[in-house]
């Protein structure tokens, strides 16, 4: 299910229906927009979360909420779901959303959202005005400071639901003031499920390795899996596994495989090759050093004992690359210890 989280609906929505007649006049709306939830019971995955919303929307006493979790599964879409299932179709009427892409410094506290709050609106008795913060976690730290005082002032007519990647980044006394909740990495059949409605309403040629391929690349990111399938289905008009690597360029998984196979055998020079190979492509040292590790943590010919160890060295190397040591060296050593474990 990357800008606001695309967990998407098991049916085409009305907004589908109208972008039909969108694409006969030669704009093609992209799927992740096409297939957006438009209410909390068509969204995929973090049921938990989810039912605490639907009950929110159900009683109407919706508090100061903060959605956290990786991006693309569902956060942005759940709160603009709540507030159409809490205020109805013209719910826009009395919804300030502001993005990571606006300029949300203090300045913008004190009179776009302090305007917002002032503002009369006419909704139904115990209803209130809602301000969406997406990425909430790169307000500026004064931003956050303005904000506490202006959730306390306008607490009887507006009520604010900030999403973030990480809970952390937002300053206790504001965390102080909602309810917290948090969604989890969407599951691969949660992904795939939504992948294969996808294809059948497109008419999407392809085979079980390109939908395999798509949940691997997005590691469960709803967004990027919607828009890798759209992109390989106009790239190619066949979604299969080398076209979907093609498209999204990371390193395939297969030859990730043949290189561990090498570091079993103890064969040091050609498992090294074999990752010289793929940094000669101009594959960045990041890109591949992630591939190894979900290879290896989803490979099942390995001894549990043995994938520990490989993990271990997996991630003292992603430490060291992220520290900004990103030469084929690292890598190089990497694989030489990992054929040191299989030899001991």
């Amino acid at each position: 299910m990357p800008p606001s989280a695309m967990d998407i609906d098991s049916q085409p929505t009305k907004e589908a229906s109208t972008s039909v007649s969108t694409e006969e006049d030669g704009y093609v709306l992209p799927w992740v927009e096409k297939y957006r939830p438009i209410t909390l019971k068509d969204i995929v995955g973090n049921r938990d979360a989810v039912s605490r919303l639907e009950t929110i929307a159900r009683d109407g006493n919706l508090p100061n909420v903060i959605l956290t979790g990786l991006p693309g599964i569902g956060k942005t879409t759940s709160i603009l779901c709540l507030a159409r299932d809490l205020l109805g179709p013209s719910y826009k009427d009395a919804v300030l959303e502001l993005n990571a892409s606006d300029d949300r410094g203090i300045e913008v506290v004190r009179s776009r959202i302090k305007a917002f709050a002032q503002k009369k609106v006419t909704l139904p008795p115990g209803k209130h005005k809602i301000i969406i913060l997406d990425e909430a976690d790169s307000m500026t730290g004064g931003a956050q400071q303005a904000l506490r005082r202006t959730m306390e002032i306008y607490s009887n007519t507006t009520r604010f639901a900030l999403a973030c990647n990480q809970s952390s980044k937002i300053i206790e006394p504001i965390q102080s003031r909602c309810a917290v909740l948090r969604y989890n990495k969407l599951t691969d059949d949660q992904v795939l499920s939504r992948l294969e409605e996808i294809c059948r309403l497109e008419n999407v040629k392809s085979n079980d390795e390109g939908l395999e391929a798509l949940i691997f690349t997005a590691d469960g990111d709803m967004r990027q899996a919607i828009n890798n399938l759209q992109s390989t289905h106009y790239g190619f008009g066949y979604v299969n596994a080398d076209n979907v690597f093609k498209i999204c360029d990371q390193p395939h998984p297969v030859v990730i495989q043949h290189m561990l196979e090498y570091c079993g055998k103890g064969q040091v020079d050609e498992a090294v090759t074999l990752v010289e190979q793929l940094y000669d492509q101009g594959y960045s040292s990041l890109d591949i050093i992630t591939t190894i590790f979900r290879v290896v943590k989803n490979y099942d010919e390995m001894d549990e004992r043995i994938r520990l160890d490989f993990l271990k060295e997996i991630g003292f190397t992603h430490m060291r690359i992220l520290d900004g040591h990103q030469s084929i060296i690292q890598l190089s050593g990497m694989v030489a210890k990992l054929c040191d474990i299989c030899a001991k």
